[in-house]
Formats: structure tokens, C-alpha cells, sequence
């Protein structure tokens, strides 16, 4: 069985439903969140569980045989970092040495594609030195320490560390005004029969649609072997604003959506390399930008997120 921490939230839950697909057991915690989308439903057990809280944490072992873990499970910073900084650290400590004391196969933690900020080129591999630059949010900066801590705790452990270096993923669970990403507002707006701000053609860059995510991530977590313990997880595209306006318009006959004049030469828009990914599972995007927008235009008609 492969417990999903933060099995709720947008990429955990479309991660535990594309395992169900695949054939694993699942079992996913939620904090705080209950309510269990319908895709899910009576497909995978469900585990209340404040991942913070170690004994708990690890008494799920007495109750489930898991053989790996994806750890999604996090918090979002409120006015002091630090006690984000407590809590998240809290909660990929446990998870960790789940991992060790129940001797899983594999352990997969989410980063982000923010710990290439900093690099000039196009696209961002995996191969590329991280640069020492300032994290522009606590999330980032999170993410970007996961990266080490994981591969220490696990190390000479017989764990096989899976660090995800997640793109730009929107979709179906996502907050519909949420400011991570742009496209779920936007969109929220042109259904609410507003006209958004108009874009900027040229600009955008890396975005990965939910569903797509969480089949990369079970794909990585059920892949008979791996060459690698870092991936990028996206779409392997760049894409522009002019693009996204197009799809709006193609999925809302009539959405009033603009772009402003273009203003001079465009510089590249930074996107995740995903060769690594495809080599070694498989992967190939089932959306591409117009299908998304389709697909989540159609989800928002029965749900309000």
C-alpha cells in the first residue's frame, strides 16, 4: 500500500487516484480537509492525521502494510516564517523516519521548480547547479532545503530518495483565487462573467495540469526502476499568455479576455526539461493547454473548486 500524505490537496489527491488507476492500494492523510472528491471516493482509505504529530504519525504502520510514501503534506506561511518553517520541517521529519522505521521502497517529497530561480537558461534540467539566490517566498525556500535534508535522512538507508521538482500545476481541488498560479483566477473570472485584466501576449512560461502531475509522481513512485532519485514533474512546455486567452475563448464562447499590445522583443519563458522523466517512466502529458482549459471549464460547471 502507498500512504500519500496530503492526499486531499490538488496534487495529492489527482497523485493517489492516477495510483488507483495503476493498481496500488492507497492510503491518503488529511488535516483540516474533508471532504473526499468524488473521483476518490470508496477507491482508497482515508486517514485523518496532523503530520506534525510523530506517534501518530507512525502508529499508521500498525494499521497499514505501506510500502512507500509520497509526501505532499504542507502548510501555508502566514505572518511568520518561522512557525511555517516549524510545522513543514515538523512533518517531513515524520514522514522520514516512516520511511526508515517501516524500510519503504520508496520515499517521493515535493520540491520546486523555484529552486532553479536565479538560472538564466531555458529550459531548467535537472543537471543544472542550483544557484544561491534568494528564495522570493518561504514555500520556495522550503522546498529548496527539502532537497538535501531528504537525500541526508535517507541515506545508506535502503530508501530510495524521490525528490519531485514540481512545476507550475493548476486544476480541479486548486483554490479557485489562489495566488499561486495564475490561470485558476483568471479563469474564475471570465465564468463569473468579468473581464480580467488584459495580459501581457509573449509572457508565461511553465504550467502543468493537475492530472497530469499526479500521473508523473505515481509513475515515479511505481516505476520498476529508477536511474535517478531528482525529477522534474511537468509538461515539458513553455507557454505564452496569448496561448492561454485562445483557450479561454475556445472553451467560453463569448469570454471577454484580452491581451495588451506587445512591447518589443520577448525573452524566453523559463520552463522544466522533463527528458529525465519521460526516459524513465514513460511519461508523456495527456493535456495540453486548449485540452486543459476545456477539461477545468467543464469541472468548475459541478464544482466550486
Amino acid at each position: 500500500m502507498i500512504l500519500v500524505t496530503g492526499g486531499l490537496g490538488m496534487i495529492g489527491a489527482h497523485t493517489a487516484r492516477a495510483l488507483v488507476d495503476l493498481g496500488q492500494d492507497v492510503v491518503i492523510t488529511s488535516h483540516g480537509r474533508t471532504d473526499v472528491p468524488a473521483f476518490l471516493a470508496g477507491r482508497v482509505a482515508v486517514e485523518p492525521l496532523d503530520v506534525t504529530d510523530r506517534s501518530a504519525f507512525l502508529r499508521l504502520g500498525s494499521r497499514h502494510e505501506i510500502s512507500d510514501i509520497v509526501h505532499l503534506a504542507g502548510s501555508v506561511p502566514g505572518q511568520d516564517p518561522v512557525a511555517f518553517f516549524r510545522t513543514d520541517s515538523a512533518g517531513l521529519l515524520n514522514a522520514l523516519d516512516a520511511a526508515r522505521e517501516w524500510e519503504v521502497h520508496r520515499f517521493a517529497v515535493a520540491s520546486s521548480l523555484g529552486s532553479y530561480l536565479g538560472r538564466p537558461e531555458v529550459p531548467w534540467h535537472e543537471e543544472l547547479a542550483l544557484p544561491a539566490a534568494p528564495a522570493p517566498h518561504p514555500i520556495i525556500a522550503f522546498k529548496k532545503a527539502v532537497e538535501p535534508l531528504t537525500a541526508n535522512a535517507l541515506q545508506d538507508t535502503g530508501v530510495q530518495p524521490v525528490v519531485l521538482r514540481i512545476g507550475s500545476t493548476w486544476g480541479p481541488l486548486m483554490d479557485p483565487e489562489s495566488p499561486f498560479n495564475p490561470v485558476p483566477p483568471y479563469i474564475s473570472a471570465v465564468l463569473r462573467g468579468e473581464q480580467p485584466a488584459p495580459l501581457d501576449p509573449d509572457a508565461g512560461g511553465d504550467l502543468c495540469y493537475a492530472p497530469d502531475a499526479g500521473r508523473a509522481v505515481a509513475l515515479l513512485v511505481t516505476a520498476p526502476a529508477l536511474g535517478h532519485d531528482l525529477y522534474n514533474v511537468s509538461s515539458g512546455r513553455s507557454y505564452t499568455n496569448r496561448q492561454l486567452v485562445e483557450a479561454v475563448r475556445a472553451a467560453v464562447p463569448g469570454a471577454r479576455v484580452e491581451l495588451r499590445p506587445a512591447s518589443g522583443e520577448p525573452a524566453p519563458n523559463p520552463y522544466l526539461d522533463i527528458t529525465r522523466l519521460t526516459a524513465d517512466t514513460g511519461f508523456a502529458p495527456a493535456y495540453d493547454l486548449p485540452a486543459a482549459v476545456a477539461d477545468y471549464v467543464a469541472w468548475r460547471a459541478e464544482h466550486p473548486r
